[in-house]
């Protein structure tokens, strides 16, 4: 028995949760027998090499939890009726019926897996380098506030009031704090009945394709742009347009007049990180109008701004109800929450959510009150000027070296945000840095993906500063000029 344990100090969980969930597997495996005691608990732990106490603890908390059972002068068994009403799979005395698996080339009728998709290391934490784009810094994350809402979101009283079943709707703490703490920064209001909470940006923008396009629509997208919004857009699908962008964002012509819907990001132009002026936005508001067409504002980096004055948002120039707004936690609180949220007119909020009813009822309840907690104690606001003050360090930084060892290939980014988009000297294929850098411990990200087109350019790249310290920039941009210089 003592083989199916293996304990090790270096893992996160403490030795007696180790034990404790070892232990378990091993019941529910059927490892350890019925009617046989366990190890007492100073053989075990002399066994293992650990306290007397780790191993008590460990039984009593599974004794707690039903996994045994004590009996006098005994010791410690296996609860039988842990493992009632598991299934137990005998060897059927009837030969099995044979037959071939299912050809899933005619069986499915999408291939998302197809696409092509930005790619992360799992371990960029471990590069000394990391310009990587959308991840955080965990030295930033206010961890005792964090906990202190999770904590408060599951006291008795919370739970009683999430733990049910909302059906469709969200937690109104955190609905309330959307409406009158995080959309007045960029100058939207709205109601209530205006607002449905969504696991991240991502499942807003799906659902606002499966709602907006068929095969007959017109998809408006940035060139460079998103490239999640693009394939989305073409797996539900419709027909996607690729449409220029300069210097002041997305270029607004005659292009875009026959267009069923457009997906913009004005304030941070994605990848380029060009700001439109709020001449620019309006003019697209008025050939909104003027032909008939949806906008879905992506205002997805509007938090880190370092302007004093920074451009309201397209949503709140908005006097038609044309712009459906787009926002989200994960660059500021974390992407791994998931937690976004959407904002458009009630008649079409109401369809939205009985779309994301199907999907999956609502986000996690518990999940939603935590950071309505985090919002209403002020403790974002909070870490938004900490996550400010350090990414214009950062964004300084970042221009300095660029200016210094790649002169003429970037322009500061107006707007602020967390990266910088970079034009690599002709002739250089960003993809081929991508690799040799990353095995010179340096992260970025090629920007060939951004581009619509079978023959994109290759020469550029984006630098993420979010998940890199202020002293590490240098360096990283010097030992990247000096690869790129070794590669052209």
């Amino acid at each position: 028995m003592f083989q199916l344990f293996h304990l090790s100090p270096e893992k996160p969980a403490s030795l007696q949760q180790q034990l404790r969930e070892q232990i378990a597997a091993g019941i529910l495996n059927g490892n350890i027998p019925l009617d046989s005691p366990l190890p007492s608990s100073r053989k075990l732990a002399k066994q293992l090499n650990i306290a007397r106490n780790t191993v008590v603890l460990a039984y009593e908390h599974l004794l707690d939890d039903g996994y045994l059972i004590a009996r006098e002068r005994s010791g410690y068994y296996v609860n039988p009726d842990i493992m009632s009403g598991k299934v137990v799979i005998k060897q059927s005395p009837v030969a099995a019926v044979e037959g071939t698996p299912p050809d899933w080339s005619s069986c499915l009728k999408l291939y998302p897996s197809n696409q092509q998709n930005l790619s992360k290391p799992r371990d960029w934490q471990k590069y000394p380098y990391p310009f990587i784009y959308g991840q955080f810094d965990p030295t930033l994350f206010p961890t005792n506030n964090w906990r202190e809402c999770c904590r408060d979101a599951v006291s008795v009283p919370a739970i009683r009031d999430w733990a049910s079943d909302r059906f469709d709707n969200d937690d109104p703490l955190l609905v309330e704090q959307i409406r009158t703490r995080l959309l007045p920064r960029r100058g939207v209001w709205a109601s209530a009945d205006q607002i449905l909470v969504t696991v991240g940006a991502q499942q807003a923008l799906y659902m606002l394709a499966r709602l907006l396009l068929d095969k007959d629509s017109i998809m408006g997208v940035e060139d460079p742009g998103y490239l999640d919004i693009r394939n989305i857009s073409t797996l539900n699908p419709s027909q996607v347009r690729p449409l220029p962008v300069d210097g002041d964002g997305l270029i607004v012509d005659d292009s875009l007049n026959d267009l069923d819907c457009l997906y913009v990001t004005p304030s941070h132009q994605c990848p380029t990180t060009a700001t439109m002026p709020i001449e620019r936005r309006y003019e697209l508001l008025k050939r909104a109008n003027e032909h008939d067409f949806v906008i879905i504002e992506d205002d997805y980096e509007s938090e880190t701004n370092f302007k004093s004055n920074p451009i309201p948002a397209l949503k709140s120039l908005d006097s038609s109800g044309r712009v459906l707004y787009v926002g989200s936690l994960s660059k500021t609180l974390a992407p791994g929450l998931r937690l976004g949220y959407l904002v458009g007119s009630a008649e079409f909020i109401r369809e939205a959510r009985a779309l994301r009813r199907l999907m999956l009822r609502h986000p996690a309840a518990n999940n939603q009150r935590s950071v309505a907690l985090f919002l209403e104690r002020g403790y974002h606001d909070a870490l938004i000027m900490t996550i400010m003050r350090a990414y214009e360090e950062r964004w300084q930084e970042m221009g300095a070296a660029l200016s210094e060892f790649l002169p003429a290939s970037s322009q500061k980014p107006s707007f602020g945000g967390s990266c910088y988009w970079v034009e690599g000297p002709e002739g250089l294929d960003a993809r081929l840095l991508r690799k040799e850098a990353a095995d010179r411990g340096i992260l970025i990200e090629s920007g060939d993906l951004h581009f619509a087109g079978e023959n994109p350019p290759l020469n550029f790249f984006r630098l993420g500063y979010s998940s890199i310290g202020a002293e590490r920039i240098r360096p990283g941009i010097k030992a990247l000029a000096e690869l790129i210089s070794d590669m052209t």
